[in-house]
């Protein structure tokens, strides 16, 4: 299901681990197999618990909890709000709430061209920086009014 350089990627994530405990690899294994496929169907989930040695539903567990994992198709750009209580208070909902208006569509769906899908997000760890959102669960923006989220999208254009 996976190519051969996924498949040596998450090698290298079973390597830092005792040999009884590779399913410690999942969360690194999981994201590996997202980046190749673009998101995680429950066939992925399955390929990569049983590659682990653990249970299927031990996996999607992994899966459905953290919002990085993305158990259904999404846009060329994730673009994740945090509105938890510090970035709330700072302007994230304003944010999420521009991001809405500005796209034309709600958190967990995107755009009719298929470009951007907007999702909520829990604590992202840079609470000085509120409000924040990521891009791709990779990059990070901060302090994101609507002067930057412009930017910011006119940049994935």
């Amino acid at each position: 299901m996976l190519t051969p350089e996924s498949l040596k990627r998450i090698d290298r994530e079973i390597a830092k681990y005792p040999a009884e405990q590779k399913q410690s690899a999942v969360m690194a294994s999981l994201a590996i197999a997202q980046e190749e496929l673009g998101w995680l169907p429950s066939e992925a989930i399955e390929f990569v618990a049983n590659y682990l040695g653990m249970p299927p539903i031990a996996a999607y567990e992994v899966a459905s909890f953290y919002n990085m994992y993305d158990l259904k198709p999404v846009g060329k750009y994730k673009l994740t709000v945090c509105t938890n209580l510090p970035c709330m208070l700072t302007g994230g909902v304003n944010a999420g709430e521009y991001l809405k208006e500005k796209l034309g569509i709600g958190y967990n769906e995107t755009t009719p061209d298929g470009k951007i899908t907007l999702k909520e997000g829990e604590c992202m760890g840079a609470c000085g920086d509120a409000p924040v959102m990521l891009v791709n669960n990779r990059r990070m923006c901060s302090w994101m009014n609507p002067e930057q989220i412009d930017k910011l999208l006119a940049e994935l254009e």
